[in-house]
Order: C-alpha cells, then sequence, then structure tokens
C-alpha cells in the first residue's frame, strides 16, 4: 500500500520543497492549499516532475474545510501515513486582530487539522509540525514559561493559555502578564508546546504514531524574504526527516538540523 502524506500550505516556499521531497520518495502526497488554483499548479508542477500528487482545498482556520477534507481522504485513501502542519502566516503590526488571527491559523490550524485527520492515521504515522526559533519560551515571562513547560500540561490547559494571550492584547494587558509583542512568536511557543501534548496523549494510543516539531531556520520564501541564508531545499530537510522517522524515533521533541533544537 502506498503511503499518504497531506501537507498543508504546500503550494509555496517550504511547504512545496516539503511536496516535493516526500514525493520523491515515493509517497503520494495530498498538497493541501487555501487558494485552489495556486495549489493546482503546485502540483500539476510537480506531477510534471513524475511525482503522485493531488491538490485539495484546505483552510486550516476554516474548520469545515478541514472536515470536507477528513471526509475525502477517509473515502478515497481509506487512510494516511503523514501529516505536515506546514500552513501558517506572519502577519505585519501587532494588534488584538493580528493576535487572534494568528493565532488562530498557527496554533489552532495544526490543532484542528492533526484532530480530524489522526483517526485516519495508520500505524506508524508520524505528525510534524513547522515551527520557529522564534517559538523560544524564553521570551515570555518564568510564570508563563513553568506553565507552558509543564511536564503534565493538558490540551486544554495549552488551548486556555493561548486563548488568554489573544484576551490580554485586547485588553491591553498582555506586557503585564508577561507575553512578547509578537503574535507569531507566542503562536509558535503555543505550537512547540502543542507538540509535546499531542506526543503524551499519543504514549496511549497503540499505533505507535510519532508527533514531532521541525524549525526549518531563515528560509528564502515568499514570508522569509530574499535575504535569508536558507534555501526552501535546506529548510525542508529536517520536516521531511521527521516525516519519515522509523520506528523507535524521537517523540514530542522539536528540531533543527535534525538535532534537538539549543533554545
Amino acid at each position: 500500500m502506498r503511503r499518504v502524506a497531506v501537507v498543508s500550505g504546500g503550494n509555496r516556499g517550504i511547504g512545496l520543497e516539503i511536496c516535493r521531497q516526500l514525493g520523491r520518495r515515493g509517497l503520494h502526497v495530498v498538497l493541501g492549499s487555501r487558494d485552489e488554483v495556486r495549489g493546482s499548479a503546485a502540483a500539476a508542477a510537480l506531477a510534471e516532475q513524475g511525482l503522485s500528487v493531488e491538490p485539495r482545498r484546505l483552510d486550516v482556520s476554516d474548520e469545515r474545510s478541514v472536515e470536507e477534507l477528513a471526509r475525502t481522504l477517509a473515502a478515497e485513501h481509506g487512510g494516511i501515513d503523514v501529516v505536515v502542519n506546514n500552513a501558517g502566516i506572519a502577519m505585519q503590526g501587532f494588534d488584538a486582530e493580528v493576535a487572534r488571527n494568528t493565532i488562530d491559523v498557527n496554533f489552532f490550524g495544526p490543532l484542528r487539522l492533526t484532530s480530524e485527520l489522526l483517526p485516519l492515521v495508520r500505524p506508524e504515522g508520524r505528525i510534524v509540525m513547522v515551527t520557529s526559533g522564534l517559538g523560544d519560551r524564553r521570551s515570555v515571562s518564568k510564570p508563563l514559561q513553568a506553565q507552558l513547560g509543564k511536564a503534565d500540561l493538558t490540551r486544554d490547559e495549552l488551548v486556555q493559555l493561548m486563548r488568554k494571550f489573544v484576551s490580554d492584547v485586547s485588553a491591553g494587558r498582555h506586557t503585564a502578564e508577561g507575553w512578547p509583542s509578537s503574535a507569531y512568536a507566542v503562536s509558535k511557543i503555543g505550537l512547540n508546546a502543542l507538540t509535546g501534548v499531542l506526543a503524551r496523549e499519543l504514549a496511549g494510543d497503540g499505533r505507535e504514531i510519532l508527533c514531532n516539531a521541525a524549525c526549518p531556520g531563515w528560509v528564502r520564501t515568499d514570508m522569509g524574504g530574499a535575504h535569508a541564508p536558507r534555501s526552501a531545499e535546506e529548510g525542508a530537510e529536517t520536516p521531511v526527516w521527521l516525516a519519515l522517522l522509523p520506528s523507535g524515533g524521537p517523540q514530542g521533541g522539536v528540531f533543527r538540523d535534525k538535532a534537538p533544537a539549543r533554545w
């Protein structure tokens, strides 16, 4: 049975390169894209390279879009083997709207997609979160670091912390409450914590599914800019490595250049 990988935000940048590298390794890739036209064009370009790719509309901020994808995958593939949560945004400025939208896409988006697709993941499946070096917990206060780093942090507790950040920004008290003035950073801090939460939840699952996060580094993409030091190919290496981990691989970690992130 051919393995199936789902990649969100797969129509450009690091996501597109992840699709390419997974396809070259023999996986059938479901290229998720919020923009159907761009997603179809990206999938067609990969198919011209001889890769097995299908485009699917996927907006991780839209519960109905996520549910529709899950239904389609169940009907057409029966199950999946890899989920790469790559879709994300980096908005200009900082206010309540920026905080709300950024957390919704970068934190709740992966939570929605993973939760909806998890029943479809076959034994020894892999879940990958594409994070950032800005997700270093040291940018929040010591009390928040302690809460986010708890060994027994639950999904509900983490969700409440992310909602509290948005509420604190809206109320103008986020600095006093220990948060940085960067919604992107907080979203990735939350995503890293979510990786650990999901890993703990999966410990009793029985399917031996591994969940880890990958920091691709500063990459030359539309988001990273033209002056970033890394290519998309380099940025995709660690996410792809985590997507293809052998049995017994690491669980619940954050990795950069295929090694545990120092931060």
